[in-house]
């Protein structure tokens, strides 16, 4: 933004605006719903923001997070998701310690570290983080540890949303312009796209298509961007 990453010097490291920009992402893998969208610098608070968004739309704790093996993710998860404990007195000398956030019970969290060897993926490595492989195993219901459905998001959204493209000279000028399109394009994906693996199949050779919108029970039918665009941000009884 403002300038590319490479072209980025030392003058610019306050600038939050210049350089490479990211796309913090949460998507819930059973509708293909996405949670939460934020953009900007790969820092552990702006993960900390999605996060944060994330929970205050769910009902509990999430049992199992997955996600690529970026550092920040583990401690940002500990930050947003933890509860306040305080170890029991060890019975040895010095101060007490303090209140802490700790992980709670039920929640575990995977990572997936793709190898690649001359642009292309040879090896991918799974690890649990947070919690057992069993019980991460058990959640999965025999699948592997993935991050599929976020990528192929993010395939749609590039298809989407011209700015994103790779390797032309449509990418964003203006931080605004680009977080505004991120928003445009995420959020309309959940009512107004229907995904080809979620539709529904009505008789012989006749399907039903299905946003992840409707799959989470937040509509019944296929919105148009123009219902969606008309439809009021703020609900106000």
């Amino acid at each position: 933004m403002l300038k590319k990453e490479k072209n980025c010097d030392p003058a610019d490291e306050d600038d939050l605006l210049a350089g490479d920009q990211w796309d913090f992402v949460a998507v819930d893998p059973d509708s293909r719903l996405v949670l939460s969208v934020f953009v900007g610098k790969r820092l552990q608070d702006n993960a900390e923001v999605l996060l944060a968004d994330v929970k205050s739309r769910l009902a509990g704790t999430p049992e199992l997070i997955s996600s690529d093996e970026w550092p920040g993710y583990p401690e940002a998860i500990k930050e947003v998701f933890g509860v306040e404990g305080t170890p029991p007195r060890t019975g040895k000398p010095g101060r007490p310690a303090g209140p802490r956030k700790e992980i709670p019970e039920g929640l575990n969290y995977a990572t997936v570290h793709k190898r690649r060897e001359k642009g292309r993926v040879v090896e991918v490595l799974t690890n649990v983080v947070i919690g057992a492989l069993a019980v991460v195993l058990a959640l999965l219901g025999g699948k592997k540890i993935s991050t599929s459905y976020i990528e192929r998001q993010n395939g749609t959204d590039r298809h989407r949303n011209a700015r994103k493209a790779r390797k032309t000279y449509r990418f964003s000028k203006e931080f605004e312009m680009h977080r505004a399109l991120t928003y445009f394009t995420t959020y309309s994906y959940n009512f107004c796209w229907p995904v080809r693996t979620l539709r529904k199949k009505i008789g012989q050779r006749r399907y039903q298509p299905r946003t992840p919108a409707m799959i989470a029970g937040l509509t019944d039918r296929v919105w148009s961007l123009s219902e969606w665009l008309a439809f009021p941000a703020c609900q106000c009884s």
